[in-house]
């Protein structure tokens, strides 16, 4: 048997195991806590931080990429800052806020486009109030001008006219840029006639020198006549206005492979070349143009020819430099543009500047030498009728430039025609007439013309030219 002593101590020693044990887990226990009431501690000044950089973030957002990202609609130059905190970048909550930037540029795009177009609305419809009121004012002045022929009169209405002619072509010009029709419909029409009705329209017209390198009869299809006239006046502001006063602008009208190239250069300052990348942006019309993105006040030039070009099946390139130092425009018009008229039946206006090409001759397989395309600035051939363009020549009232005749130069291989020999006996009668009509000269005078000449002077002159021919 087992005594009693021997229990009490066999359970005071259980016990006492039990108790380390028990004692040993309390001991563990509180450590584990210990633990994580620290790790509680770390995550919770963890999300804290986490906290105060999100509200940063957003902050941030709001005040500086928000902002950035609205303006840089209007100008793409301006540059759009990234998260404030980079390692935000790759993270959920980084590609959460650029959502926020995209959905941003989304809606903003779409309401200016769509209080663009309003205002672009409102813009045609009193444009085409202006133009109609504009119009009839030409009509008017035009009316005057055949009724009345005062000099000084004619003067005053054709500066009128001047000037209705310009405050319409800038009505125009927002008509064309907010999406109206170009406002005439023409016939079909000689290529430079397009271009000295644009050159017409400007202010600063008479520094405007047009070389005319084209075929006889190169024409326009109708629609495209008043395109390119408007297109040519708008390049040839842009020159006038960069360019000095005291210097020209020079136009060139030649054939090119695929149509027919009107070059214009300008001796300005030219353009940085960010000025010149959104110039060629505006003019190719690949992009839709808001009046907002024009400035204040709105410069409606080239986003007028953007149009035009687009609309039209046209080109403007203005990707490279003057050769004098300013800008180079080249305007193309496509062959499907082109036609031709028989300048016999209807030849251009007489203001128009005559082609220095030469035709071959009849029954020929040669043409006849003739200025090269590139030889600018010079003219140097008639044409069929022996008119020449003197651009440098006699100017009206107006300073608009005037033609003048001039005998045809002679082929080099063709000899001048010579004429037959007088005989003496004509000889004798030609300087009879003319001592006739000096001794009818100091007995008396007749007028004609307003110009006090003798009598017999015409046909003792004539007779004295014949003789001096001889």
């Amino acid at each position: 048997m087992i005594e009693l002593p021997d229990l009490v101590v066999g359970g005071l020693a259980v016990g006492t195991l039990s108790a380390l044990a028990l004692g040993g887990g309390l001991l563990r226990s509180r450590r584990q806590q210990a633990l994580q009431q620290a790790e509680i501690a770390a995550l919770r000044r963890q999300l804290d931080g986490t906290l105060q950089a999100f509200i940063a973030e957003v902050g941030y957002l709001a005040a500086q990429r928000v902002p950035a990202a609205a303006r840089q609609l209007a100008h793409p130059h301006v540059a759009m800052p990234g998260p404030r905190h980079p390692h935000f970048a790759d993270t959920p909550l980084g590609g959460a806020l650029d959502d926020v930037l995209t959905a941003l540029r989304l809606e903003l795009t779409g309401q200016r486009t769509r209080i663009d177009a309003a205002a672009q609305a409102g813009m045609r419809g009193a444009t085409r109030e202006i133009q109609a009121a504009l119009y009839r004012l030409q009509d008017a002045l035009r009316g005057l001008q055949q009724q009345y022929d005062d000099p000084e009169l004619a003067q005053t209405l054709f500066e009128l006219d001047h000037e209705n002619e310009q405050s319409l072509r800038r009505a125009q010009i927002a008509a064309v840029v907010c999406g109206a029709w170009v406002g005439l419909a023409r016939e079909e029409s000689h290529l430079v006639d397009a271009v000295t009705g644009g050159q017409a329209r400007l202010a600063g017209y008479h520094r405007v020198r047009v070389h005319n390198h084209l075929a006889a009869g190169t024409a326009l299809v109708s629609h495209a006549v008043e395109p390119v006239a408007i297109i040519v006046a708008e390049l040839l502001d842009n020159a006038l206005r960069h360019s000095a006063p005291d210097t020209d602008v020079t136009v060139n009208l030649e054939h090119v492979h695929h149509g027919v190239c009107v070059t214009i250069d300008d001796a300005g300052l030219g353009m940085t070349q960010d000025e010149r990348a959104r110039a060629q942006r505006l003019v190719a019309g690949s992009e839709p143009i808001l009046l907002t993105d024009l400035g204040d006040p709105p410069r409606m030039g080239l986003a007028a020819i953007g149009q035009l070009t687009r609309q039209f099946d046209l080109s403007v390139d203005l990707s490279s430099p003057s050769p004098y130092g300013g800008v180079r425009a080249v305007l193309l018009v496509d062959s499907h543009l082109l036609s031709r008229i028989d300048p016999e039946e209807r030849p251009p206006a007489a203001s128009a500047p005559r082609s220095t090409r030469r035709e071959p001759d009849a029954g020929t397989d040669e043409a006849v030498t003739s200025a090269p395309a590139h030889a600018y600035g010079i003219e140097q051939d008639d044409d069929a009728d022996g008119v020449v363009s003197e651009h440098d020549g006699p100017r009206d009232a107006g300073g608009l430039p005037q033609r003048r005749r001039r005998s045809r130069a002679t082929a080099p291989d063709t000899p001048a025609p010579r004429r037959p020999a007088r005989r003496p006996e004509e000889a004798a009668a030609a300087l009879g007439a003319l001592q006739s009509g000096t001794a009818a000269a100091r007995s008396g005078t007749g007028t004609t013309g307003g110009e006090t000449r003798p009598r017999g002077w015409a046909e003792a002159t004539a007779d004295d030219t014949e003789m001096t021919d001889q």
